[in-house]
Formats: structure tokens, C-alpha cells, sequence
């Protein structure tokens, strides 16, 4: 009897605690109608994803990002579907250039209610091909931009009654995946800066949501870079993107994050095998060391010939991939502007 008790206690506590946390984030829930949202690296891939998921609310889009080709095509697309939006030139990696970006969009628009951080890049290959460079161009894309805009905006946001930040760091800010390390480095100090913001940030008023997507079809493994035996790097990394079940449509993704920005979530993981491969490691991370260990035996190997050129996906192609089996992020960089002329991030 006192066992039922009990039990009867604890489900009635876990339900009403449920309840409560759903009470709580509805109440948190914002209008983005009217609103200002500025998304760094908008032009394509899943940034161009979320400026139509926004847009279809009703808020007026800002996408910056480096080329004015992409920015431009962007641009048409939104308009297309009947949203507003302005696009700005910009290189995150470039303080100044933030900076007056930044300026131009809080003068023109009269405040900023919305920053997403997401301007990235990808490299891979294995340790032995990455170099200094590689390492401070990825920490200046993850780290440094999403610092700057952050610090520039912060005073513009203030008149706004949303006050949301969005950034989104990756699976590899949380897992360090081989042959990605610095991806996976950057994307760390991204989340990191992201979590601490959330808490120095909440007595303002602000939300900010970290976002770690896993596997996304988005396209952008065509414009990532590769090194070492490239053609082989890009046949594992686009083959794995491409698996239904495995990854995530990048429209799919935006819905899901542009919700997560609308009730001020803390964090938001998107796809199931990113969820299980967070909560392993946070289990065993002795036994996930040991899988990627694995994973990674299996992965190429250096470039025989010492080789440290990189590659962008569409120098990479092969008789083998695409294929039918990657028929979905095929389509994906049609879909979400990655292009064979688009420029390397």
C-alpha cells in the first residue's frame, strides 16, 4: 500500500512539474510578426532556411553574410514567397565590418529584436592536413563572430520587447567527432560562450538558445572543405548527411528552431541520434572515446603524398558520389542556394 502511495506521489509530482514547464514556456512564447531578425550567414544552407521560416511569420529579415551573389539570390527567394528582407554584405571574422553591419541594421530597421548566429564553415580531414590557419579561421567564424555581433547588438536589443539570440554551434560543440577537429574546437567555445550568455543575459530579459543540430540535409557539404585524400573525406561526410532517419531536413530543422527562439528554450538538439549521442557520452564518455576511436580507424587516411590543398565539396565529386543514395542532399543545394558558383564559406 505505501508503495502505491508512493508511486501514485511520484507520477503525480512528475506531471504536475510537467505541467508547470509547459505553462511556463508557453508563457515565454513571443510574436516574431513586425519584428527585426538579423541572421548571420543567412544567405544559404540552414541560415536561408530559417530567413523563410521567420519571414513566414511575418518578421522582417536581415541576412548578411560574404557574397553578394548568394545574398542577392537569397533575396529573391524570400521576396518570392512574399517576405521582407535586406541583405548586407558582411564577413563575421571582420570586428569592423560587424560592427558597421550591425550599426546600419539597428539605424535602417530602428532596433534588432532577433540575432541568430549562424555563419560557419566546415573543414575535414585528419589532424595531420589541418593546420595553425585552419584552426584560427574556424574559431574566428564560430567564436570571435558570434562575439562580436553579440557585443554590438546587445546595446540595440535593448528597446526591443523580444530580446532573442539564437546560436547555433553543432553536435561537434558537444561531441568532438574525428576528422572535424576544428570544426568541433570552435563549435565547443561556441556553446560555451552561448550557455554563459543565457545566464548573464536572463536579469535583462534576454533568452538565448543554443542550438546543436546533428546530420542536416542542407547542401553545404558541397561548399564545405576537405583535405587529405579529399575525394574519399567527402564521399564518408556527404554519404552520412544524406541518410533519411539520420539526418534532418534543413526546413525541418528552421521550424524547429525558430519555435525553440519563439518560447526562449536554453537549448534545442536536433535529431534523435544527436539526442542518444549526447546523453551516451554525458553516460560513458570512456565508451563513446572508444567508438569514435573506431569510427575513426575507419575514416582515410592521410594523403600519401603529403598533400595539405584543400578542396571544396564540388572539387571533390567521384564516380561513386553523388549517387542515388544521396539523391536528398543533392536536391538540398538547389533547394538552399549552394550552388556550384557559390563561394567557399
Amino acid at each position: 500500500m505505501r508503495l502505491q502511495t508512493s508511486l501514485g506521489i511520484a507520477i503525480g509530482t512528475a506531471l504536475g512539474t510537467l505541467v508547470a514547464v509547459k505553462a511556463l514556456r508557453a508563457r515565454r512564447a513571443v510574436d516574431f510578426a513586425g519584428t527585426t531578425v538579423l541572421i548571420a550567414g543567412g544567405s544559404r544552407g540552414l541560415g536561408l532556411a530559417m530567413a523563410r521560416a521567420f519571414s513566414s511569420e511575418g518578421a522582417h529579415v536581415v541576412l548578411a553574410a560574404r557574397d553578394e551573389q548568394e545574398l542577392e539570390r537569397a533575396a529573391a527567394d524570400i521576396e518570392a514567397l512574399g517576405g521582407e528582407v535586406t541583405t548586407i554584405k558582411c564577413d563575421f571574422r571582420d570586428r569592423a565590418q560587424v560592427e558597421r553591419t550591425i550599426e546600419r541594421v539597428a539605424h535602417d530597421r530602428g532596433r534588432i529584436d532577433v540575432l541568430v548566429n549562424n555563419a560557419g564553415i566546415i573543414q575535414v580531414g585528419p589532424l595531420e592536413h589541418m593546420t595553425v590557419a585552419d584552426f584560427e579561421d574556424a574559431m574566428a567564424t564560430h567564436f570571435w563572430g558570434p562575439l562580436y555581433t553579440t557585443l554590438a547588438a546587445l546595446p540595440h536589443m535593448q528597446a526591443s520587447e523580444t530580446k532573442r539570440i539564437v546560436n547555433i554551434s553543432s553536435i561537434g560543440g558537444k561531441i568532438a567527432v574525428p576528422h572535424l577537429l576544428p570544426y568541433s574546437a570552435s563549435k565547443f567555445a561556441l556553446t560555451g560562450l552561448s550557455e554563459g550568455l543565457r545566464s548573464e543575459l536572463a536579469p535583462k530579459g534576454f533568452a538565448v538558445t543554443t542550438v546543436c543540430p546533428g546530420l542536416m540535409r542542407t547542401g553545404s557539404t558541397y561548399n564545405a572543405r576537405f583535405k587529405g585524400q579529399h575525394r574519399r573525406e567527402f564521399a564518408w561526410f556527404h554519404l552520412s548527411n544524406a541518410i533519411p532517419g539520420m539526418s534532418v531536413s534543413a526546413s525541418r530543422a528552421a521550424r524547429q528552431i525558430v519555435d525553440a527562439c519563439r518560447h526562449g528554450d536554453a537549448e534545442l538538439i536536433l535529431t534523435p541520434g544527436a539526442k542518444l549521442a549526447v546523453l551516451a557520452n554525458g553516460i560513458s564518455p570512456a565508451t563513446t572515446a572508444r567508438l569514435l576511436t573506431l569510427a575513426n580507424h575507419f575514416l582515410p587516411g592521410a594523403h600519401p603524398d603529403g598533400d595539405d590543398r584543400s578542396h571544396t565539396g564540388w572539387q571533390s565529386v567521384s564516380r561513386l558520389i553523388p549517387s542515388v543514395v544521396t539523391r536528398l542532399s543533392d536536391r538540398a543545394t538547389v533547394e538552399h542556394n549552394e550552388l556550384p558558383d557559390a563561394s567557399t564559406p
